[in-house]
């Protein structure tokens, strides 16, 4: 699919830069409100780290990761993609 990530890095405390299979790039960022719950430990910049792709979806441990049919939708409206 065309939202599938092929590539994800970590771009600074709390931002990703990822790359989409058909080219697409931009950014992700977090505010400190959107660790929470499941993804409390997120908040931890070595845990946060962790972020790699399985599957064209970017996952961290524990079987956490974001949608990537909506990262591609935002990412190719605004150019990045802000998690609150």
């Amino acid at each position: 699919m065309e939202w599938d990530v092929i590539d994800v890095k970590v771009a600074g405390d709390f931002a990703l830069v990822v790359r989409f299979q058909d080219g697409l790039q931009g950014a992700v960022k977090f505010s400190p409100s959107f660790f929470r719950g499941v993804f409390t430990h997120l908040a931890n910049p070595p845990e946060f780290q962790k972020v790699h792709v399985v599957d064209g979806v970017v996952t961290w441990p524990g079987e956490l990761d974001l949608a990537p049919d909506a990262m591609y939708a935002e990412i190719k409206r605004s150019g990045e993609w802000l998690l609150n």
